[in-house]
């Protein structure tokens, strides 16, 4: 919705304070209330906000508490920002809040951000789209403690194509999930674990699908872990890698009407 004085979704992006848009730091300098998820953000991100504004840690907050502020903060003519971890567009609750400003008549606005999972191939150098090898990438979450799953989107479901998978929320269920994963990705299969991408906390776990569980359980990973799988993150000497058409010398480059 464009409105000036739209509430402002703005991605947050993995959590390093220089990979925020340049839209997303004017927003939260000129912000007067910005709400925040202090669990997944660092600090320093804040840094781009005003002194004077008034910054809201949504950690222990509920969904409707949330919502309030938002609303009476927006209703006392301040400008709020709602900053979300990585992408609004993924895992951000923006349909249930957004749904909720709906009904309160409160206009709002979104500007993208970084998804965790680009920061994590971003860190270990890897394409998830590797010609011939995979050109899918599937972001997906499982179910524990948290909001079932709909029917149709099984984990086995997804493995069946063999696509690159983003497992988002997973990080406790690891072991389990690459017992699922393995009769259609094969046990040497390469995974990827980056906790607090971009984050000075950062860490990197290189192993398989068979191996994995294990580094996690060392590194005793409970949250703020993306997990990547898929042969895209092998070695790019891989020898089943192709080359995409796109840049093919054989291509027919001429100008089409």
């Amino acid at each position: 919705m464009d409105d000036d004085r739209a509430v402002q979704f703005v991605g947050a992006g993995p959590g390093a304070a220089d990979l925020l848009t340049v839209r997303a730091t004017r927003m939260l300098a000129d912000a007067e209330v910005v709400l925040y998820p202090g669990s997944y953000l660092d600090p320093e991100v804040l840094a781009h906000c005003s002194p004077a504004a008034e910054l809201v840690d949504t950690a222990e907050l509920d969904l409707d508490d949330i919502v309030e502020r938002i609303v009476t903060a927006h209703r006392a003519g301040r400008r709020v920002v709602r900053l979300v971890s990585g992408d609004p567009s993924v895992y951000s609750a923006l349909s249930e809040q957004t749904r909720r400003l709906d009904a309160a008549a409160v206009p709002w606005a979104v500007t993208p951000g970084v998804p965790a999972y680009a920061a994590a191939a971003a860190r270990v150098g890897r394409e998830l789209t590797v010609p011939l090898v995979a050109q899918s990438v599937v972001l997906t979450r499982t179910q524990q403690r948290s909001t079932a799953m709909p029917e149709t989107e099984t984990l086995a479901a997804f493995a069946t194509t063999r696509a690159t998978l983003v497992l988002h929320l997973a990080i406790t269920r690891i072991r389990e999930l690459m017992a699922e994963l393995t009769p259609h990705y094969g046990a040497d299969c390469p995974v990827v674990v980056v906790y607090r991408a971009s984050q000075p906390q950062e860490v990197v776990l290189r192993g398989t699908v068979s191996d994995i569980a294990d580094a996690v359980q060392d590194a005793g990973f409970r949250y703020a872990a993306v997990i990547l799988v898929g042969r895209a993150l092998a070695e790019r000497s891989d020898p089943c890698a192709g080359e995409s058409h796109l840049y093919d010398p054989a291509r027919d480059r001429s100008i089409r009407p």
